[in-house]
């Protein structure tokens, strides 16, 4: 009996007679021009890494400089003063290589050398340019002689048409501060928080580590500055996020949601589709190096490091630390919808899947009416509860057979994609629809998103999006880059049919989505169960609230000439203690990416001058004039710690990479305990409020505020409306006859 074989591009049957074999055109042209896609996308990847390793020259300049030194020598002048001759000596004699070929290949070798020597000495310049940072601490609109000297300078040194990782090898080193500095700073921070008493001995504390062992560790960390590129990011990376064993849901990962007030399809598989494919987009643009770098002023360049990760990245657990992985040319995603898995290709004949080909995917996906298999619906919970559990499960029942099959297409996919069978989105008729809205993208059903992956992209049933993002790999502001463009790109140039489809023809040709296969003992599923209970002891605390401020915005604060975000933290000072009646340490997050392989650093935006504007605020018999004055005192003052730490001038990371120090080095210090105990390091303070705020154009700013049920002194709704008073109060200091209540 005859027994059929098929493979993806050819079909054969073994008979006695021998093998008959049968191409399928349609296949290999497939083939053929996947591997076309493949070494075009090598050619320009080689392209740009060689743009980007040359600038800010740029090969064409290699040209000129050859022609001009070759030029030289038929004028029979010798710009190398003798080293074209000496190179010329030093090449082999054949019968090959005549006299004329040896001086020609000499000056071509001495022109690279003097094209290399100049593109390192540009480099080198502007990374000296670029260390300057007395531009950030000028008034704002006054711009003096010697920084438009500089920015100029700058201008003309950073080239045209610059890539994405252009800048990098020009980018200076984070500096460290001095320990004098630090400390000061440090107890400057913790004054207004603090009585005589309690400051006096937190001063002899400080003082004892100024003196021992502070030299010691700082020593050892300037030898790390000179060595690493940052001599925070890595510490940071491993200590804060990579080697904590709580889950990460809530406590690290954070959430991006779709634009307010727009819904360009309520097509679930469509907007899934478009928005997909405007990802994929991105990351083409992305790996070839293409997206134009983020320039302050337009001019001086940010540190693009964390681009690299956000594709086919996954963290990776384990059972003291985990690792993130990341690969090169995924070519599918895995689709997560009613406890089950697909995995989906994006690749079509050597070209991406158009939208309404995904779209065709998505539906199917939709429409499947297939039961989960045991233990899979919940399987995602693994990645949301504690981190030696799933570590220990990986291991045991994930390490072989279909379980590794399917572990391992999604922990290799580009990204993780969640079809939420709930319905959401902001609706001003419901007031609470903002705080379910971002609560789900927060957690979610605590086992409907893959925690692990880069991010999980969420669309759900009306054709509200938004994202849940890993941590490690990167801060908000690189997801945000991203964002932004997938929702221009989705609104304004893929759009939509009237029915709200995706524009385009139906291959209904394409192979459909492939179920992933799972094959989880019970032993693994009463595992799975744990790690889902206590990630919905986590979701179930959350108290959120989500404050939409339409009053007014940025327009009208910068009109007070006030910085929006310093008007804003000493609105939540003020709007703190009225909640409470105390003040806290407060921290900012401010980023550092004028540094290479800069992330963050802390803002501690608690101060003498704020506290003191705060009290007067609830002083009735103070007047508006003596409230404004050290409104604008304390605003001045946060200002210039925000600049502070953006320049490397920090606190919070100096003394974090100390204490990292004097723990390998096996050195005790009190104080360097006390500091690092009172650093939040999780999104939910237990018995405070976190509080994120996006200035949305020019007249709204939402603020997202989160706390927990089981603090007795927090209450996310209270604290809403406590913000929204204080920033009319504040606004009333430039206009009393404005004021609100």
């Amino acid at each position: 009996m005859a027994e059929a074989h098929q493979a993806v591009a050819f079909q054969f049957t073994v008979t006695p007679d021998g093998i008959d074999l049968q191409l399928s055109r349609e296949v290999l042209k497939h083939i053929y021009l996947s591997g076309v896609t493949s070494w075009k996308k090598r050619a320009i990847r080689f392209k740009n890494g060689v743009l980007t390793g040359v600038y800010p020259a740029s090969p064409s300049s290699w040209l000129i400089v050859v022609i001009a030194i070759m030029s030289t020598m038929y004028a029979r002048i010798d710009p190398s003063m003798g080293m074209i001759d000496r190179i010329k000596t030093s090449l082999p004699v054949s019968e090959f290589m005549t006299v004329q070929t040896q001086t020609v290949l000499s000056a071509i070798l001495f022109a690279t050398g003097l094209w290399l020597s100049f593109i390192f000495l540009l480099r080198y310049i502007l990374k000296a340019l670029l260390s300057y940072h007395g531009w950030i601490f000028e008034s704002h609109g006054k711009m003096s002689f010697s920084t438009k000297v500089w920015l100029s300078l700058v201008k003309l040194l950073s080239g045209r048409r610059p890539l994405l990782y252009s800048f990098q090898a020009s980018l200076p080193h984070l500096p460290v501060p001095s320990i004098d500095d630090t400390i000061n700073r440090y107890l400057e921070s913790v004054r207004p928080l603090l009585d005589d008493e309690q400051y006096k001995q937190m001063e002899s504390v400080a003082n004892d580590f100024k003196k021992d062992p502070a030299p010691k560790l700082q020593k050892h960390l300037k030898l790390k500055s000179w060595w690493a590129t940052n001599y925070v990011s890595d510490w940071w990376e491993e200590y804060i996020y990579l080697r904590g064993r709580d889950p990460i849901m809530v406590n690290s990962n954070f959430y991006t949601m779709d634009l307010l007030y727009v819904i360009p399809t309520h097509r679930q598989a469509s907007r899934a589709a478009n928005v997909v494919h405007a990802m994929l987009q991105y990351r083409r643009k992305l790996e070839r190096g293409e997206l134009t770098p983020l320039r302050a002023l337009g001019i001086v360049p940010m540190c693009s490091f964390q681009y690299e990760r956000m594709f086919n990245t996954t963290r990776i657990p384990g059972i003291e630390t985990d690792f993130v992985q990341h690969l090169k040319d995924r070519k599918h995603l895995v689709v997560y919808h009613r406890g089950r898995f697909f995995k989906v290709w994006l690749y079509y004949g050597g070209r991406h899947l158009l939208p309404s080909e995904l779209e065709l995917q998505f539906q199917r996906i939709l429409d499947d009416k297939s039961e989960p298999q045991p233990g899979e619906i919940k399987l995602p919970s693994l990645t949301a509860g504690n981190r030696v559990p799933w570590a220990r499960a990986r291991l045991k029942y994930f390490n072989e057979g279909v379980n590794r099959a399917s572990l391992e297409a999604i922990e290799t996919a580009a990204f993780f994609l969640t079809l939420d069978d709930e319905t959401h989105g902001y609706d001003p008729e419901n007031i609470r629809s903002l705080d379910l809205y971002a609560k789900s993208l927060l957690h979610g059903k605590c086992y409907d998103r893959w925690f692990d992956k880069s991010f999980t992209l969420i669309v759900y049933k009306n054709g509200k999006i938004g994202v849940n993002t890993e941590h490690s790999w990167a801060d908000s502001p690189i997801i945000g880059h991203m964002w932004e463009y997938v929702l221009a790109t989705d609104c304004f140039h893929l759009g939509y049919t009237a029915e709200g489809h995706c524009k385009g023809d139906i291959n209904k040709s394409l192979a459909p989505p492939t179920r992933l296969q799972w094959d989880i003992p019970k032993a693994c599923q009463v595992i799975i169960e744990g790690s889902y209970m206590i990630a919905k002891g986590i979701a179930d605390d959350v108290d959120f609230h989500g404050c939409l401020f339409n009053e007014f915005g940025k327009s009208l604060i910068k009109k007070c000439r006030t910085s929006p975000d310093a008007f804003i933290q000493l609105a939540l000072q003020l709007a703190h203690y009225r909640d409470k009646g105390e003040f806290c340490l407060t921290y900012e997050s401010s980023m550092t990416r004028m540094f290479r392989e800069g992330r963050t650093e802390t803002v501690r935006s608690c101060t003498c001058e704020s506290t003191a504007f705060v009290r007067t605020m609830e002083d009735e018999s103070t007047t508006t004039e003596q409230r404004l004055a050290l409104f604008k005192k304390a605003a001045d003052k946060h200002q210039n710690m925000y600049r502070l730490a953006m320049t490397g001038a920090g606190i919070d990371r100096h003394l974090f990479c100390l204490y990292i120090v004097s723990k390998v080095m096996d050195i005790d210090s009190p104080f360097l305990k006390q500091v690092l105990h009172t650093v939040p390091l999780q999104q939910v303070a237990d018995d405070g409020y976190g509080v994120s705020y996006i200035i949305v154009g020019e007249d709204l700013i939402t603020f997202h505020i989160s706390s927990k049920f089981s603090s007795p002194e927090t209450d996310s709704f209270r604290f809403g409306q406590n913000i929204r008073q204080a920033m009319l109060d504040i606004r009333a200091l430039f206009n009393p006859k404005e004021k609100k209540m």
